[in-house]
């Protein structure tokens, strides 16, 4: 039996037995914890409260001690998010924006040129992008979800899970992808340690994969916006919670903690060296142009939980609206609805809200987790969070 294998079948006992993974006193999320957040979430509070939406993930957990390249530890994993139900090849409209493009997100030229999204959006590690994309094309074809002579550009991004996972051993495989594509569910979201964020580390605690939403008031429009973020990017000092500065009162001395070595003291200028993937969905009736400029709004979100996008750090995101099906069929014109820019504010809103949540609950739903060579990354500790946000009346 291939090593991948292997990993694919212990994946669930490894999470829960092994010394490698700390599980945190209870599963919370954020507002469990009482982080005052604004806005209305859905029924889930994740992106699958946009109706059709479906989410599947992969998780590889195995093996402990030095790293062999090659063989492990390996702490990593494929998160793939659906517009439309798996197996229903209509396009949707979509848009994407680079905050800081130190990172990938493949078939974004694509997506620029005809507005379109066809098929899932995948979240991997750096080095696992390729094989995701090529795995997602051969699973449609599989499937019969591809003409003979079709083409598909499927988009797949990436975050460096290089400090908890032997990335350069090349673990994820076309199984684990078809598992994560297969399972693919409308439902609740599973945060933090789970799918492509399993190795991830976001403000120098345990980071990986969060999810939120936001529903709008009748007189907004009653429209849906879900956010899922794979967060590994930020330092410390710079976690900001609910307007409380977190990071500076729960100082560390790991080094995902600290400032980067050539940075002057109070310069935090070279400080961002990760990364953040943001996926944003609606029902909301908007056009490409104005999913860009929805897409640009995950990165105020972002900028509410204290990044300032550094030099090295990936922060990349994508929009897409589930509404106006098949906007794309021959032979056109085709009639579409859309939203009217005086009425867009209360879904740029609603994304602000929704990302920021969605990054406090990657953070809050992770555990921690020790990778090669006893390198470990801290839980961010949930009773401390709590002390904080009633000391500043929170």
């Amino acid at each position: 039996m291939h090593a991948h294998k292997t990993v694919l079948l212990a994946a669930l006992f490894v999470v829960s037995l092994s010394p490698c993974v700390a599980q945190n006193k209870a599963e919370f999320r954020a507002r469990d914890l009482g982080v005052p957040f604004d806005g209305t979430p859905g029924p889930l509070d994740a992106i699958t409260d946009v109706a059709g939406v479906e989410v599947g993930t992969t998780t590889l957990i195995s093996g402990d001690g030095p790293l062999k390249v090659g063989i492990g530890p390996i702490r990593t994993g494929v998160t793939v998010i659906f517009p439309r139900p798996k197996f229903n090849v209509d396009p949707v409209y979509s848009g994407w924006f680079s905050l800081n493009g130190n990172g990938e997100m493949t078939g974004t030229t694509w997506v620029e040129e005809s507005g379109l999204l066809s098929g899932p959006v995948a979240i991997t590690n750096t080095h696992s992008v390729g094989i995701v994309r090529d795995s997602i094309i051969a699973w449609a074809v599989d499937h019969h979800l591809m003409k003979e002579d079709e083409w598909s550009l499927p988009v797949v991004a990436e975050t460096w899970d290089g400090w908890l996972n032997d990335i350069n051993g090349f673990h994820v495989h076309k199984p684990d992808v078809y598992a994560a594509l297969d399972a693919a569910r409308p439902g609740p979201v599973p945060e933090g340690n789970t799918g492509g964020g399993t190795g991830m580390v976001c403000y120098g605690f345990k980071g990986g994969t969060g999810t939120a939403s936001r529903v709008l008031s009748k007189s907004d429009g009653g429209n849906t916006v879900g956010v899922l973020v794979q967060c590994n990017c930020g330092r410390r000092a710079q976690l900001t919670i609910a307007g409380v500065p977190v990071g500076k009162l729960m100082p560390g001395s790991e080094p995902y903690a600290q400032l980067h070595p050539n940075a002057r003291p109070g310069d935090d200028s070279q400080s961002d060296v990760g990364s953040i993937i943001i996926v944003v969905a609606t029902n909301a009736p908007l056009l490409p142009h104005q999913l860009k400029r929805l897409a640009r709004r995950a990165s105020l979100g972002l900028a509410r939980t204290g990044s300032v996008s550094g030099n090295g750090s990936g922060d990349i995101f994508i929009a897409f609206s589930t509404a106006n099906p098949h906007a794309d069929h021959p032979p056109g014109p085709n009639t579409v609805q859309t939203v009217s820019n005086d009425r867009i504010t209360p879904l740029f809103t609603a994304t602000v809200e929704a990302t920021e949540e969605a990054i406090v609950n990657a953070m809050v739903g992770a555990k921690t987790m020790t990778g090669p060579t006893g390198h470990t990354v801290y839980a961010l500790p949930q009773d401390r969070l709590q002390q904080l946000l009633n000391e500043y009346k929170r």
